[in-house]
């Protein structure tokens, strides 16, 4: 089954001269409810690994490269490139691209002493006069790595909830 396959064709006439075209709305958005992204019986972890793509591990989990679509909304990926883990290659082609120098200090880190002190206080790099003799350097590569390691812990549905998701997806759909 095509995820698209189930999106609605609408009519556009899109030159305005009487002809109208077949679009699939792929514009219609389907999101997994609350309580099944807060529900880890539906779900177990899993850390992708460089170069993994969805259909990859769609076919390893569900074997069917065409389930991606599930991945994808289960994690709220949106956009495939931004949005889904990068390869290790890719990431440090990127990384040189967003900075000059991946090892320049991005932010300098404190940890909170009261409240949540689980967080910590980020600082910004340009207030050098300011920063408290406990702060930790924080570079653009440290920072990059980060918010790439947060990507790479995925959710995926347990293969028993498939049928049932695929049914409750055709029937968001068509409203």
């Amino acid at each position: 089954m095509s995820f698209f396959s189930n999106f609605p064709v609408i009519e556009v006439d899109i030159f305005e001269n009487g002809t109208k075209t077949s679009f699939v709305e792929i514009t219609r958005k389907v999101r997994f409810y609350d309580i099944v992204r807060k529900n880890n019986v539906v779900f177990d972890y899993y850390d992708v690994s460089s170069g993994e793509t969805p259909e990859f591990l769609a076919k390893s989990f569900y074997g069917d490269s065409q389930l991606h679509w599930v991945l994808l909304l289960a994690n709220d990926v949106v956009d495939y490139y931004h949005d889904w883990p990068m390869s290790n290659a890719t990431f440090d082609r990127n990384l040189q691209e967003l900075y000059d120098n991946p090892d320049a200090v991005h932010h300098y880190e404190i940890k909170q002493t009261s409240g949540d002190t689980t967080k910590v206080i980020e600082i910004p790099s340009d207030s050098a006069n300011t920063i408290p003799h406990d702060a930790v350097i924080v570079t653009n590569y440290d920072y990059a790595e980060r918010a790439e390691d947060n990507k790479r812990k995925i959710r995926v549905i347990k293969p028993e909830f498939i049928p049932q998701i695929k049914r409750e997806i055709r029937q968001l759909l068509r409203k």
